[in-house]
């Protein structure tokens, strides 16, 4: 089977065709913003800008003939950018004849992982943006098991950097200048129970810059609010007795986080999972590969169904393709 996915979520404009072994192709078109954060009106315009072009290179590297299903990002994500890439996918669909597949965002970024590892039953650490969630699969549904009261790790990184006069993608930026310090400076650290807070570091950290630099801070962000992290996946695999712990999302390609999670994952003798950073990061693969493994299993979206869902939660979705 060959899959044509759809990515709109946020910023990246992504198209790619996937087979059931490989990804043949990704077009991609990156919203970059002039200034602060992402602006889900200015992103909507780029994807609208744009979408045309990136599927156009796509079916170019193939007979459109061959392609027997579309999948698109439902949700969740900014409401103007799902409709761009819904609209554009369910005219693709009709004009090709073939199923279409409203896709979760969060649980493409599990399934395009867990085909790149092999792994069969992981737990899962999932953060990005504005998502900061640990899942484990569980009787036909991904179980959030622990997650962020109120701001995902993503997007508190982010803020923060705005604050510091860094330019939007802030998290690389937090990452490097973390790495010319190790001096700790106290932090909020917030876990309740399996749950998270990260609002209270974010706040902390602007009032720091009055008395401490800018690599401090960064530096003592990321330990604080990674520990955190840490520490429910800790639990979480203890309670669960899984043997694997696999990084997911745009976040995890922060170097400093993989090696707390590895570090954890070795004292306990469990195994620690990150692919590369083109999967962990929003891409048209992971898309296309969900929604194989969707209409391969009998699944599809009739177009009543196929609009946007800003809220969508992965624990919304019965996952058919995961056998015993």
């Amino acid at each position: 089977m060959i899959v044509l996915g759809l990515e709109g979520t946020a910023w990246n404009l992504s198209a790619s065709l996937v087979s059931d072994d490989e990804v043949l192709f990704e077009a991609n078109s990156a919203y970059i913003p002039t200034s602060g954060g992402i602006h889900p009106r200015e992103a909507a315009q780029h994807f609208a800008s744009n979408v045309i072009g990136v599927i156009g290179e796509v079916l170019s590297s193939t007979d459109p003939r061959s392609i027997e299903g579309i999948a698109f990002s439902q949700g969740p994500g900014f409401g103007p950018c799902l409709r761009i890439v819904g609209t554009a996918a369910r005219a693709l669909a009709l004009k090709l004849g073939v199923p279409l597949v409203g896709v979760n965002h969060c649980i493409a970024h599990i399934e395009v992982e867990r085909w790149k590892t092999d792994l069969l039953d992981p737990m899962v650490l999932y953060v990005s943006g504005a998502n900061s969630q640990v899942l484990s699969y569980r009787q036909k549904r991904y179980r959030i098991l622990g997650e962020t009261l109120d701001i995902g790790i993503g997007n508190c990184l982010d803020k923060f950097a705005r604050s510091a006069g860094l330019r939007h993608p802030g998290g690389p930026k937090v990452e490097r200048l973390a790495q010319e310090s190790e001096r700790y400076l106290p932090m909020p650290y917030v876990v309740k129970g399996m749950d998270f807070s990260f609002s209270g570091i974010a706040t902390a950290a602007q009032e720091a810059m009055k008395s401490a630099s800018l690599e401090d801070i960064c530096y003592s962000f990321q330990e604080t609010a990674f520990s955190m992290l840490v520490e429910v996946c800790e639990r979480a695999l203890s309670q669960t007795d899984k043997s694997d712990l696999l990084l997911a999302g745009g976040v995890g390609a922060n170097k400093r986080l993989q090696e707390m999670l590895a570090i954890m994952c070795s004292e306990r003798g469990a195994r620690f999972f990150a692919p590369k950073t083109e999967y962990l990061q929003d891409n048209g693969a992971m898309i296309a590969y969900t929604g194989l493994l969707m209409l391969s299993n009998g699944v599809h979206t009739p177009i009543t169904d196929s609009g946007a869902n800003p809220n969508f939660r992965p624990d919304e979705v019965e996952v058919l393709w995961i056998k015993g």
